[in-house]
């Protein structure tokens, strides 16, 4: 089964310093039907203002991946991490047991635009971790670069988590292919531009939830960027 989330259906806050789109239930925005998808609890689409951010404020237990797209943001946390995160770094907090940490715009005038991602993890208070990768564009043009795992493969965060992040960007004739396991499920986010998922017309913000199929094609691409998820 293949099912639509469009991109205006999301909830939205405007803080003025921040505008934020919510794929599932968040804060104040709340939908019944729009909680979770397996351990995907969190997609937020922010845009920060110059000069603002978030100030210092606790997590636990939680998988946080920071995924930016254009503008700077700095990091820091209870850890001892301090790190500025640019357009291809993938971060990954492990907040386990706790942490607290800031994320802040320090440009007076460049706007950070960013997805902020949260998946529960499998096991609970375990000790906080902190990573960051970069990847390039050339990693993920036309192929599905895996940028978090359970394990770490060819380079990515590990989460703790058994799931699979992926990221690709597709244009022209390129044509991508997938094959979501036996008792997983999929879930597609469009990070930027217009692609088709086995004939579905997606854009940007759009995503499509895979129950119950195993094959995925992807293709049609018009300066698309997209996440892949694969979860238990």
């Amino acid at each position: 089964m293949f099912e639509i989330r469009r991109a205006e259906e999301r909830g939205y806050a405007d803080h003025g310093w921040l505008k934020s789109f919510h794929s599932f239930s968040f804060a104040n925005y709340y939908d019944s039907r729009h909680i979770s998808f397996g351990p995907l609890r969190v997609i937020n689409e922010d845009r920060v203002a110059g000069g603002g951010g978030f100030g210092k404020h606790p997590h636990h237990d939680m998988e946080i991946i920071s995924y930016v797209l254009a503008g700077s943001l700095e990091h820091k946390d209870s850890m001892g991490t301090g790190s500025v995160i640019r357009p291809g770094d993938v971060q990954c907090m492990s907040a386990g047991t706790g942490v607290l940490h800031s994320e802040y715009n320090h440009s007076p005038d460049e706007l950070v635009h960013f997805l902020q991602i949260w998946i529960e993890p499998d096991e609970a208070g375990v000790k906080p971790a902190y990573q960051q990768q970069f990847f390039s564009d050339e990693a993920k043009r036309g192929k599905l670069c895996v940028i978090a795992s359970s394990d770490g493969r060819n380079g990515s965060v590990r989460i703790r988590q058994n799931a699979l992040l992926f990221s690709a960007l597709v244009d022209g004739a390129e044509q991508l292919k997938y094959v979501i396991p036996p008792g997983r499920k999929g879930y597609i986010h469009v990070v930027l531009g217009d692609v088709t998922v086995n004939g579905q017309a997606l854009h940007a913000g759009d995503a499509l939830k895979i129950s119950n199929e195993s094959n995925v094609a992807i293709g049609d691409g018009k300066d698309a960027e997209i996440l892949l998820f694969d979860l238990p």
